[in-house]
């Protein structure tokens, strides 16, 4: 097992793994609350970089991320668990927030993620793709629907599609 810190990596293979930031609080047993990271991940094979937000709010850490690392060639971003906003929104990206996540990633594919397994939060539990689409409407997001790609619930996807 390896330890890292936000913006330490390890190399696993031919693999460069990066500690990055997130939002969300945490607990872990023995703890007090927030006393340990959330954290992102940046996995960099030389050919291919992807971005893993895990669970986290929309907050600044994405323009740094992105102008630190920028151009990745996918990023999962969550699009669930989110209303109502004023409790979750430390925690949980609504999917205009992933979208605009994903834009100051400088991603070049999206897969949204983190949504339809478990009744969390206020909205439907089918509700996230529908406000997905929403915001894909939306003007500053013209342009993104064909770069991203929305797994049905349980399908596999192939990054190399």
């Amino acid at each position: 097992m390896v330890e890292l810190d936000w913006w330490q990596s390890a190399r696993r293979g031919r693999w460069t793994i990066t500690c990055l930031p997130s939002q969300h609080g945490s607990r872990r047993i023995g703890q007090a609350a927030n006393e340990s990271l959330w954290c992102a991940w940046l996995l960099d094979s030389g050919d291919a970089r992807y971005f893993f937000a895990g669970d986290t709010g929309y907050s600044k850490d994405f323009a740094d991320i992105g102008a630190r690392f920028g151009g990745f060639d996918l990023a999962a971003i969550p699009i669930g668990a989110y209303e109502p906003r004023w409790f979750m929104r430390s925690a949980h990206m609504n999917p205009a927030e992933a979208l605009a996540a994903g834009r100051a990633l400088g991603a070049r594919r999206l897969i949204p993620m983190h949504w339809g397994s478990f009744d969390l939060s206020d909205e439907a539990i089918d509700e996230p793709p529908r406000a997905l689409a929403r915001a894909l409407d939306l003007p500053e997001n013209r342009g993104l629907r064909a770069r991203v790609r929305l797994p049905a619930i349980g399908e596999t996807v192939r990054l190399d599609d």
